[in-house]
């Protein structure tokens, strides 16, 4: 009888830590956890499940390795900030699956992902065929961004992938528009900005860039 108290007592007390350490992590949905994200969410859990289990174990055994993935997480999460690189080692990157009507199937092959795959998220999205669609993009999380063709535009829409993110210039989203990194310094220069270390994001559609640069709001 006296495991009782000690059981309900350990799942009270890990029940509130652990939702400060997944408060502390930040805010996602569930769907859009990295793999990392993932990976410390399930362990974080198995350690408490199996804290409850062995109620005679000290509750310090199952506490510290809890702050030490904390720990791990926010560090982590605050040296992605600052590398680009590093982000998308963590997190993935995008990859656009239809580019302007074509199935990219190197891009597919890259993910491990097929169209059965395709057709199923574009069948969620109310989307019969691969015809109707001009842009498809496989984000980090798993889920499918569509751009639909309209037949009513002249001109194909273009695909807004960021041409710049915290002061890097994305490479492979200006192939994407035929266009290489010497225009997009051109083109800042044109608009005054000097510094792409400067910009935060920067996106460009239909002619016109939107940019935003780092620390605009204080």
């Amino acid at each position: 009888m006296d495991m009782y108290p000690s059981i309900i007592g350990r799942t009270i007390i890990l029940y509130f830590l652990i939702i400060i350490i997944f408060r502390i992590m930040g805010k996602r949905e569930i769907a859009e956890l990295s793999i990392f994200d993932l990976v410390v969410f399930l362990m974080t859990a198995e350690i408490a499940v199996t804290s409850i289990e062995n109620h005679k174990d000290p509750l310090l055994h199952t506490i510290i390795p809890m702050l030490v993935l904390l720990s791990i997480q926010i560090t982590l999460a605050y040296l992605s900030l600052k590398s680009t690189k590093l982000r998308h080692i963590l997190d993935g990157k995008p990859t656009v699956i239809i580019n302007r009507g074509k199935v990219d199937e190197h891009a597919m092959r890259s993910q491990r992902y097929n169209i059965d795959d395709l057709l199923t998220q574009l069948r969620e999205k109310d989307i019969s065929s691969i015809a109707d669609v001009e842009f498809a993009i496989l984000e980090s999380s798993g889920k499918l961004s569509i751009i639909k063709k309209d037949e009513n535009e002249k001109e194909s829409p273009m695909l807004q992938m960021p041409l710049i993110v915290d002061g890097f210039i994305q490479e492979d989203h200006l192939k994407l528009i035929d266009k290489n990194d010497n225009w997009l310094k051109e083109e800042l220069e044109k608009l005054g900005y000097h510094d792409i270390k400067k910009i935060s994001i920067c996106t460009y559609n239909n002619g016109t860039f939107s940019i935003d640069l780092m620390d605009e709001i204080k």
